[in-house]
């Protein structure tokens, strides 16, 4: 790491301590910028990663997508350019010394409009890019990272600024190594922006059966391609996209106030019980009624470490 990136990271970290005093993830005066901290290593947390760049500063974390495992800390940066079902774990972390992050979302006409102003050359996308990839953090991309989060020290200059650093760190990821990756969702007729679709239609409609035609339909794909593509995407079919989110929102539902597992199965979308419990424990390790016993201890716990 180079001393100029160690010292914008350091400065990033106590701006980060600044504006998260207790453990979470906290909202800014930036509507796009959410700060994270930790000061535990955290249980594995399955939930939807929204579109968005994410830099650490402090610590590390490992992100699971399918199969697929993304490790890093504060030489790299991740990035989600759609909206996936993940599981994320927080693996290094102290009192001392907090895990530390700071997460930007964006959106396909951001990247659209970075394109449309740079001299960036667009490509044919004829294959579709993983939508999820760690990279090397570089000292250009950390240095628009700095003037964004620091902008929250002078919010009054928030509403010009924020807006054209958060375009310069889309041009410097485009300028990357997976810049293809990022760009193929806002390309119009690209295959990445058609799985683009197919995706949030099945994030709005998760609770619901559909046909594999029906989503070869909005892809203007064969239902061969779609399979291909949608898997190179997501590093998973469309069925096991649809399912993740299914059991993470059941589990949200438990979590949150509902203890009629059935009635849960029945409004994420499962017309057996049974079913369900068995796609639950395979998921999360154990039943639903167990899991969430069990996750409330660890909540328990946690308010108490705060």
């Amino acid at each position: 790491m180079s001393a100029e990136i160690y010292k914008q990271q350091h400065e990033l970290a106590k701006l980060i301590e600044r504006y998260s005093k207790q453990d979470g993830v906290h909202p800014t005066a930036i509507p796009s910028l959410f700060l994270i901290r930790e000061s535990i290593v955290t249980e594995p947390i399955a939930r939807v990663n929204e579109t968005s760049f994410c830099i650490i500063v402090q610590g590390e974390k490992e992100v699971l997508l399918a199969e697929e495992r993304f490790r890093y800390g504060p030489t790299n940066y991740i990035v989600a350019s759609v909206d996936l079902p993940v599981t994320g774990q927080v693996i290094k972390a102290s009192s001392d010394i907090p895990y530390l992050a700071l997460k930007l979302e964006f959106t396909p006409n951001q990247i659209l409009e970075v394109l449309s102003d740079s001299d960036i050359r667009v490509g044919q996308k004829k294959n579709a890019k993983r939508a999820m990839f760690v990279s090397k953090l570089e000292a250009s991309l950390l240095d628009a990272v700095f003037r964004l989060a620091r902008l929250l020290e002078n919010p009054k200059h928030i509403p010009v600024l924020a807006p054209l650093f958060t375009k310069e760190i889309l041009y410097w990821i485009l300028q990357g190594p997976h810049g293809e990756s990022l760009e193929q969702m806002a390309i119009k007729g690209s295959n990445g922006q058609r799985i683009r679709d197919v995706i949030e239609h099945i994030i709005k409609n998760y609770d619901r059966s559909f046909k594999i035609e029906e989503l070869a339909e909005i892809a203007n794909m064969s239902v061969a391609s779609l399979h291909r593509h949608f898997k190179e995407v997501t590093a998973m079919s469309p069925i096991q996209f649809q399912k993740q989110l299914r059991l993470q929102e059941a589990r949200r539902m438990l979590l949150a106030d509902s203890t009629d597992i059935a009635d849960v199965a029945f409004q994420v979308g499962y017309e057996s019980q049974s079913q369900f419990s068995r796609e639950y424990s395979r998921m999360f390790g154990c039943p639903p009624r167990d899991d969430i016993n069990r996750m409330r201890e660890k909540s328990d716990q946690r308010m108490k470490h705060r």
